[in-house]
């Protein structure tokens, strides 16, 4: 599902990547519309909701770049999925458009039956930090704590829901991997922001905390997906896809 619209200049990639570059991504206006992806996956009776968007919320960024979401509801409705329904969380990482239906403005659960996970490190960086955090989302992080799973090794959420912390994006950054008998699927968050940075392997992402770590990362993650296909929150369509044996990304 996606929350919402995330348009992006080519500049989030690097101050040097040129305003005309991949006009095949970059097609409206200089710009690629690329969604705000939140997934659901059940297994046995847990409903598990992976990344909670930006929320009804917007935010400006620099060279004309936007976030705007609001729309979570609309997908979870049309799958018959309320707020009290969700069992689980899961959090790639605290950046704004992850966190934003995780408390209302007055702090207080949006999802009122839900445990939360998350690696350690962001609350380290965004609640007790100087990253960037709305004051509601740090609010309700400091006054839910009891239903919280901060995480510091790789850890089995639920049944065929695993969280694997893959640093660099942010310092808590983590993946989910799903596995449903032989099948298997990598979930992303933003740990790699488009498919097109496997052309680009120079392009790294406006969000980096730390690019020497998240670029590290992102080569992992190519190995790891010439095996296992994957979906991050901000691919276009939210497509599925793979990397060949000729290293090209294909989707599924």
């Amino acid at each position: 599902m996606s929350d919402g619209a995330f348009v992006v200049h080519p500049s989030y990639f690097g101050a040097e990547v040129p305003e005309d570059a991949r006009p095949e991504v970059f097609g409206r206006g200089g710009f690629a519309w690329l969604p705000i992806g939140c997934f659901l996956v059940r297994t046995g009776e847990r409903i598990v909701l992976v990344d909670a968007g930006l929320g009804p919320d917007q935010d400006e960024l620099p060279r004309g770049m936007r976030l705007v979401g609001g729309q979570l509801f609309v997908g979870l409705g049309a799958l018959g999925v309320g707020a009290g329904d969700i069992t689980d969380v899961v959090i790639t990482h605290f950046h704004t458009d992850h966190v934003g239906w995780l408390f209302d403005l007055a702090a207080e659960p949006v999802f009122p039956n839900a445990k939360i996970w998350y690696g350690a490190a962001d609350w380290d960086y965004f609640v007790n930090g100087p990253g960037d955090i709305r004051p509601h989302i740090r609010d309700g992080f400091l006054s839910n704590v009891d239903r919280q799973h901060p995480l510091t090794h790789d850890t089995t959420v639920a049944p065929g829901i695993d969280a694997v912390l893959t640093p660099g994006h942010t310092p808590g950054h983590l993946c989910v991997s799903l596995a449903s008998g032989n099948e298997r699927l990598l979930l992303l968050g933003d740990a790699i922001t488009c498919p097109i940075q496997l052309a680009e392997p120079t392009w790294h992402s406006y969000g980096d905390v730390d690019p020497t770590t998240a670029q590290q990362t992102r080569q992992s993650l190519w190995h790891q997906l010439k095996t296992t296909p994957g979906v991050g929150a901000h691919f276009p369509d939210l497509t599925v896809g793979r990397v060949t044996a000729g290293v090209e990304w294909v989707t599924d």
